[in-house]
C-alpha cells in the first residue's frame, strides 16, 4: 500500500493558511500593543529630595519610584522620602507639550498602517489558498508586494526619496523618542514644580517586544510563499524569460 501524498495543490493551500494565521496574529497582536500600557517600565530617581538629605545606598530606595506607559497612557509611583505618590497620565490631551508630539503621532501611524496592511496581506492569503488568484495582485506577486511593504514600514530610509517619502521603523521612532528625546523624563517631570525626577533604567516590555516579533514573521511570511513554489520576484530564470516573449509575439 503506498503512503499518503499530498498533492502540491493541498501543501500551497496549507502553507497559504500557515501565512494567513500568522498574518492575522500580527495583526491583533500589535492592536491589543497599541491599546496596553506595556511598551516601556521605568525607575524615576528623586534628584532634588536626595541631594537634600545626601541620601546614598539604600536610603535611595526611599526616592525611587517606577512607571510603565505605552502610546496612549500610562501611571506609575513617585516618591521623594514623603510616601509613594501614584499617579496616572494619558498622552493626548495631557503631555501634547511635553512630548515630540510628530514623532509620537508618526509610531502611532505607522502602527496603524502596518495592522491595515497586515490584515490585508491575510485576506490575500486565504483568498490564494481557497480561491483562484490572479496572476498579478492576487497572486504570488501581491503576496511578496504585501510582506514588503509591511517590512519596508519597519526598516529605517537609507535616503530621501525626492517625492519627500521615506521608510520608518516604528520601533527605531519609538526608541529614539524615548532614549534620544528622554521621553520617560518628561513624563515624570509633568507639572512637577518643587522637585527633579532623573531616569534610573529603562526596559521595554511586552507590547514593544510583540511589535519586534511582528517584524519577522512578515520575513517568515515570504519564506512560506518561496516555499509554496513560488520564485522571488524579478528572480526568474532566462528559460521563463524567453517563454514569456515569444508568447507575446504569438499574440
Amino acid at each position: 500500500m503506498r503512503p499518503f501524498l499530498i498533492m502540491p495543490s493541498q501543501q500551497k493551500k496549507i502553507i497559504f493558511c500557515m501565512a494567513g494565521v500568522l498574518s492575522i496574529a500580527c495583526a491583533l497582536g500589535v492592536v491589543t500593543a497599541l491599546g496596553t500600557p506595556l511598551w516601556i517600565k521605568a525607575t524615576i530617581l528623586c534628584k532634588t529630595g536626595a541631594l537634600l538629605v545626601n541620601a546614598s545606598g539604600q536610603e535611595l530606595d526611599k526616592f525611587m519610584g517606577e512607571m510603565q506607559y505605552g502610546l496612549f497612557h500610562g501611571e506609575g509611583v513617585r516618591q521623594c522620602g514623603l510616601g509613594a505618590r501614584p499617579f496616572r497620565f494619558s498622552f493626548f490631551p495631557d503631555l501634547l507639550k511635553a512630548i515630540p508630539v510628530s514623532i509620537h503621532v508618526n509610531v502611532i501611524l505607522f502602527s496603524a498602517i502596518l495592522i491595515v496592511l497586515t490584515m490585508v496581506g491575510t485576506a490575500f492569503f486565504m483568498y490564494n489558498a481557497f480561491g483562484k488568484p490572479f496572476e498579478t495582485l492576487h497572486g504570488p506577486l501581491g503576496l511578496y508586494l504585501l510582506s514588503f511593504i509591511s517590512v519596508a514600514l519597519w526598516l529605517p530610509a537609507t535616503r530621501h526619496q525626492a517625492q519627500g517619502s521615506c521608510g520608518c521603523l516604528v520601533m527605531i521612532l519609538f526608541a529614539s523618542e524615548v532614549k534620544i528625546h528622554h521621553l520617560s523624563e518628561k513624563i515624570a517631570n509633568y507639572k512637577e514644580g518643587t522637585y527633579v525626577y532623573k531616569t534610573q533604567s529603562e526596559k521595554y516590555t511586552t507590547s514593544f517586544w510583540i511589535v519586534f516579533i511582528c517584524f519577522f514573521v512578515h520575513f517568515l511570511n515570504g519564506l512560506l510563499i518561496r516555499l509554496a513554489g513560488f520564485q522571488f520576484p524579478f528572480a526568474k530564470s532566462k528559460d521563463t524569460e524567453t517563454t514569456n516573449v515569444a508568447a507575446d509575439l504569438m499574440y
